[in-house]
Formats: structure tokens, sequence, C-alpha cells
């Protein structure tokens, strides 16, 4: 006997599977024999996708941050949403909190921890070059083994003040101090230049708010890609979206995948002033976008699901398969006529939008608020 059996569940291919599920593990896909039995069962009757549970690369979930924070459940679980990676919300100082706080969460959450000690307190926790501390990273590491998953920079001139370029050479140097722990860095408006950005970051650095409409953008001003970017693309280094409230451009987005520049994963950049009053809203209002801008089912799915979890190095996330975490998004792609809004105000028509019914975690099912209305359940 099983713990849940899903069956007749839609994939992203058109095709249908079986799903059973034993000690929060995916013990068996495919098409089960109809007298297999399970302490649960879901009929989904080829009416509701299931795909490995969706991955947000970037939120802000530290509840106790003054500027950037949510409940992790509220932007996870009750979004469709089984896992969650805090970018930076954190430095060495608080970090042990947070990871306190998370053991009581339903959604699985991880931490990039911020180069800076205090994490975000302030808009521009770099500016002081000796909030930088290379012992404290490492300890911090040491005392949260799989909770910290990788560092945070964020490099825009608001955060750095006079460093320039200074704090992304020290995230760096930490990083190889550290195991090459994945490295994400956050891009806006110059100093540094992004090209000097660019040219530092080597195979698995993720480069987050991706399309972002601020002059210091991956696209020159007539438009292509800029050859800095190329280069790095080119080493591995990948492309993050980090929508949030002021990182979203639908024309630069727009012009980078009609040339082929597609981002690696989708996240949010979510926190609670712009879940609620927008324009992120959910990661999944964020994947829908993505319609408008060229990009197929399957390819958005793939962002939060194997993309994501090869970017953040989680093996056992990110993919239905046999073994793997038993990690689920129960989901619809409802058809109708939507417009959406970036981060610079700016709208575009979509046709449809993807609907969270229900998240399974560890095996365990947690309905939306959709979800606890579908009578597939």
């Amino acid at each position: 006997m099983y713990d849940l059996i899903i069956r007749q569940a839609l994939r992203t291919d058109g095709s249908l599977t079986d799903i059973a599920i034993q000690g929060g593990k995916f013990a068996a896909i495919g098409t089960l024999a109809a007298d297999a039995t399970a302490r649960q069962t879901l009929d989904l009757q080829g009416k509701v996708y299931a795909s490995a549970g969706w991955i947000d690369s970037h939120v802000h979930c530290y509840p106790k941050s003054p500027i950037y924070h949510d409940d992790a459940d509220l932007i996870g679980v009750a979004c469709g949403v089984t896992t969650v990676a805090d970018a930076g919300s954190t430095g060495a100082n608080d970090v042990d909190d947070f990871y306190q706080i998370t053991r009581t969460a339903k959604t699985n959450v991880y931490a990039f921890l911020n180069i800076a000690r205090t994490g975000i307190v302030t808009q521009n926790e770099l500016a002081d070059m000796t909030q930088i501390d290379k012992v404290g990273v490492r300890d911090a590491i040491a005392r949260n083994p799989g909770f910290i998953i990788g560092i945070k920079a964020r490099m825009s001139s608001s955060v750095v003040g006079q460093n320039g370029i200074r704090p992304l050479v020290r995230a760096k140097e930490i990083q190889q101090e550290n195991d090459d722990l994945p490295l994400m860095v956050h891009i806006g408006n110059n100093p540094p230049n992004l090209d000097e950005i660019a040219d530092l970051l080597t195979s698995g650095d993720i480069i987050t708010h991706c399309y972002n409409g601020k002059p210091n953008r991956i696209l020159s001003p007539q438009g292509v890609l800029r050859d800095s970017i190329k280069r790095a693309l080119s080493r591995g280094v990948l492309l993050d979206v980090g929508h949030g409230t002021a990182s979203f451009s639908f024309e630069v987005a727009e012009l980078a995948i009609r040339q082929g520049i597609l981002p690696h994963t989708i996240s949010s950049d979510i926190y609670c002033r712009n879940r609620i009053n927008g324009p992120v809203h959910s990661l999944a209002t964020v994947m829908s976008k993505f319609f408008s801008v060229g990009m197929t089912l399957p390819q958005v799915i793939d962002c939060v699901t194997s993309h994501a979890a090869d970017a953040l190095r989680l093996p056992a996330k990110g993919r239905l398969e046999v073994g793997a975490d038993a990690d689920l998004t129960l989901f619809e792609q409802r058809f109708a006529p939507q417009v959406f809004v970036d981060s610079e105000g700016q709208s575009a028509k979509g046709e449809s939008l993807l609907v969270p019914l229900a998240a399974v975690v560890a095996g365990v099912t947690l309905l939306t608020e959709e979800g606890k209305s579908a009578h597939v359940f």
C-alpha cells in the first residue's frame, strides 16, 4: 500500500500518468495497476496538470526583516509553491534565527546568505566594506548546512555606494573559500557597470533581475545582447527573472526571448507588499506573464522545476522521478483574456493564467484556496 496515489494526472507534454508516493518519495510513475491501493487517492481525470513541485528561487520571507519580509507559507504552499529560496534577506547576524523560524513552515525553505552580516536591514548594506565578514560568513554556513545553499550580493549603486565592483570581488573570494556555493548577483542601476559585473562571473553564478528595464540592463540601446553577457552565458552563467517591484520589463523580456535569450529560472522576488499590491502577486502570476512574451508551458514549468533545482543544487527536487522528493504542484491552465502589468507600469495582454490547486510536499497534500473549491478534490 502506498501513502498517496494520484491517477490520470496531465503532464505538460499532454500525456497522462499515475504517480505513487511512499515515505515522502516518488515510488512509481507511469501506469499503475488498477488494484494498486493507497491511504489517499486523487483522481485528476486528465483535467489537472501535475508537475514536480514549483521552486521559487528568489523570494524574501524572513518575517523580521524591516524592509522585505513575508510568511514562507503565504508565498509558498498557499500559492502552489513547494520550495522557496530566500535571496539574501539575512546575513550572518540573523540567519540562525531565520533557520529556526522556517522549521515550522510547510514549505521547504532555503537561504542565500547575504555577504553583508546584517542582511537587508537598510538599502545600502554593501556601502561599508567592513560589513562583509568572511569569517562570519564561513561560520554561518558551517552552522547551517543544507539550509544556506548559496550567497547573495546586491550589485547596484544604491546598495554599494562608492564601493563599485569591490563587494563582488569579495563575494567571489568568499564563494571560492566555501566550496563554490552558488552566487546570486542582483543587477540594477550603475555603477558598477553590468559589463564589470558579468566579466567576474563564472559557471553556475546567477544574474537575477535579468530582464530589468534600467539603463544598466542586459540589452544594448540597440536592443541586442551585450557582449559581456554573451561571454558570461558561454561560461555557464545563469539568468534568473527575479521580477520584483522594479525589476521586470515586458519590452526587455520580449526582445531578449525573441533572440533566444530565455531565462534559466523564473522567480518572483516576492514579499508582502508586491504580493498584496502587485505587480508580482504570486509565482504563478509571474510564470503566466511569460506566455505573453513567447514561452511555452513546458518551457515555463522547466524554469521552476528542473532548471531551478539544478541552479540551487537540490538534486532530489524539481523532477518527477522515482526516488526524488515527493513534491508536486497540481494546477490548471485557464484560458481567458488577461492583462498583466510589469515593473515599469506597462501592460501586456495574455490569453491564459496558471492556477495552482494544490501543493504536495513530501507526499502531504495541501490545497490552495482555488483547490478547496475544485470538484476534483
